[in-house]
């Protein structure tokens, strides 16, 4: 395989791997925005609402950074930098995987506030961030040592 058809199947995989990261945030996303307008909004707690907005920033983040390889890929499109583009989209998509884990976190912790005022606030956050790091990050990069 030439350096080229491994540029092609990078950009393919790259591609792909946002057809199933994009629309989950968007969504997400989507969703956040309207919640300050729904009804009973404004009996939220202090900390509910620093919850909310930190998971709205988190979210907003991360669909900036998955949408950044198009921005990439289209300004770099005819200077034939496709190595550029292969490894800017890696980057972008790393941090926008972390910041939609970080979102899902904190989206957990919120509605478990809301829903419940004892030790499960902290803990079903807790739990799932242990769960989202271990399949999302370490053990991808311990089989890759």
């Amino acid at each position: 395989m030439n350096e080229e058809d491994k540029r092609d199947r990078q950009m393919l995989e790259l591609l792909n791997e946002l057809r199933v990261a994009l629309p989950g945030v968007q969504i997400l996303f989507a969703f956040l925005l309207t919640v300050p307008f729904a009804q009973g909004f404004q009996h939220v707690t202090s900390t509910q609402r620093t919850l909310y907005y930190l998971t709205l920033l988190a979210t907003a983040v991360s669909a900036i950074c998955l949408i950044a390889p198009s921005a990439t890929h289209r300004l770099r499109f005819h200077q034939s930098d496709r190595s550029f583009v292969i490894e800017s989209a890696n980057t972008y998509l790393i941090a926008g995987l972390a910041f939609l884990g970080i979102a899902i976190v904190l989206a957990i912790a919120l509605i478990t506030d809301f829903l419940y005022d004892h030790w499960i606030t902290w803990a079903a956050p807790l739990a799932i961030a242990l769960v989202l790091g271990g399949f999302w990050f370490v053990r991808p990069l311990l089989r890759r040592t």
